[in-house]
């Protein structure tokens, strides 16, 4: 006999999980399906061990640097067992605390995989495929999340050939790595490894390192990331990859030819793809198209009456945050709540290699294709006393406003620990503030977030601090 309930949710990654505290808190009897692990990838194997990782890398570098800031250490060296084994431990630790947090909603966790018997049952079936128990319910929502991408002439082996789940739980450090993909995923990696002292070449097809920011973004850490003796090869792409004795050849097409160059490793990092396979969407009536479920964007509704889907599953962008609203907001919408909807152009995007780089909004070349008549501003941290008192000069605070309305456009940042100065921004344009609201706004000095402000004031003229002319 089907257990029935008012909510089930397909996966517990940090859009199902909220969606279903959100939904037991509004009332709701609330069951979620979870084949893995309590908190999906992002807080197993995702965001939230990397950031333990890059971390770890930090706190090496800080040391290797240590005499920059009059402290003398004799000897230290990175223990990568042991970076590995903490970055397990706070992953644990998180995915424990999704546990503690369904039993006080009572919320049931059902362990299994979900396939769809129809658009109104679901079963609940093993590693095997055997049937554990049948689920009816009078919402369904679907946030089975995504995977690491796989290119057909790449394929990971999980030995030589891995990908991004594989390249933070590796038994030994390698020597020598070569990344394919430098978005978010590959950038990240190639900073851990980097610092800790493996020789990594970092290849990425489009111009720019993390082409998906403004380009004077990509173009900084891409300066930035040559110095720490990162090889890198953009507008390039991967011909093959030869296994050759203990490690790996491979051939990297440029622009001036093949490169060939040999790693112990090779990390695969071109990106996600949605989990709508095998979980009988076609049974359900729920239609896909490129990868992804097609919904409603304001309700989340699938092809299939009372059946939802939401986060990664339902494409770009792949953001843990932007999975998380949209679960609260479904979760209210089917109580008959009116909760404000997402903003799609205001999705804040955070990468946390060192510098760290944040965005919101157009880029400038963006901005300029729409039509608009921009103001850019340009403050460095080179300029900043906080920066320069802790020791990181490098990067730098970007914005954009439009010159008719004053609207805020974009605001893109790179420098050390900036995604916590992004949600100003973010904030901000959300309440369209206008540039001279941010100036007249007083910042704490000395601080790094007095940056942003520098910048909105460079945008508009009034900068005192670079030695540019006033109403540039």
């Amino acid at each position: 006999m089907a257990k029935e309930y008012d909510v089930c949710v397909i996966g517990t990654g940090p859009g199902g999980y909220v969606a279903a505290i959100r939904a037991s808190q509004l009332g709701f009897k609330t069951a979620v399906v979870e084949k893995r692990f309590l908190g999906g990838v992002c807080l197993n194997i995702g965001c939230i061990p990397t950031k333990a990782l890059l971390r770890s890398a930090e706190v090496f570098e800080s040391i290797s640097h240590a005499a920059d800031y009059g402290i003398d250490v004799k000897e230290f060296s990175a223990n990568f067992d042991a970076m590995i084994k903490r970055s397990r431990k706070v992953a644990d630790k998180m995915s424990k605390g999704v546990q503690f947090l369904m039993k006080a909603n009572k919320i049931e966790v059902i362990n299994g995989k979900g396939v769809f018997k129809s658009a109104k049952e679901l079963s609940v079936q093993d590693d095997k495929g055997k049937e554990i128990e049948t689920i009816k319910a009078k919402h369904f929502i679907i946030a089975t999340g995504a995977r690491p991408r796989e290119l057909p002439s790449l394929k990971i082996d999980g030995k030589m050939i891995i990908d991004s789940e594989r390249a933070m739980q590796l038994e030994s450090q390698p020597k020598k790595m070569v990344i394919i993909g430098a978005g978010a995923i590959g950038v990240e990696f190639a900073y851990f490894y980097n610092s800790i002292g493996t020789e990594v070449t970092l290849v990425e097809l489009q111009k720019t390192l993390v082409p998906v920011e403004d380009e004077d973004i990509g173009k900084e850490l891409a300066k930035i990331y040559k110095k720490k003796g990162i090889s890198i090869f953009t507008e390039s792409s991967v011909e093959k990859v030869e296994k050759k004795g203990k490690g790996v050849k491979v051939t990297i097409k440029t622009k001036n030819g093949n490169e060939e160059v040999e790693a112990d490793v090779v990390v695969s990092a071109v990106g996600v793809t949605g989990n709508i396979e095998g979980i009988g969407l076609d049974k359900a009536g729920v239609d896909t198209e490129k990868g992804a479920i097609i919904v409603d964007k304001k309700t989340y509704k699938t092809t299939a009456d009372h059946i939802f889907a939401i986060g990664d599953v339902i494409g770009a962008p792949w953001l843990a945050h932007k999975a998380s609203h949209e679960g609260v907001v479904l979760a209210e919408l089917l109580a008959g709540k009116k909760p404000a909807p997402v903003n799609y152009k205001n999705i804040p995007g955070c990468t946390y290699c060192e510098p760290q780089i944040a965005s919101v909004g157009l880029t400038e070349k963006q901005a300029r294709e729409e039509g608009y008549d921009v103001r850019v501003g340009k403050f460095p941290f080179s300029a900043s006393g906080k920066a320069a008192g802790l020791g990181h000069e490098e990067g730098f605070v970007k914005v954009i406003f439009d010159k008719k309305y004053g609207e805020w456009l974009g605001c893109h940042i790179i420098g050390s620990h900036v995604t916590e100065l992004i949600a100003e921004a973010v904030v901000a344009r959300d309440l369209e503030t206008t540039g001279h609201e941010i100036m007249s706004a007083v910042h704490p000095h000395p601080t790094m977030s007095e940056a942003v402000m520098e910048a909105v004031a460079e945008a508009y003229g009034e900068g005192v601090h670079l030695g540019t002319k006033p109403g540039k």
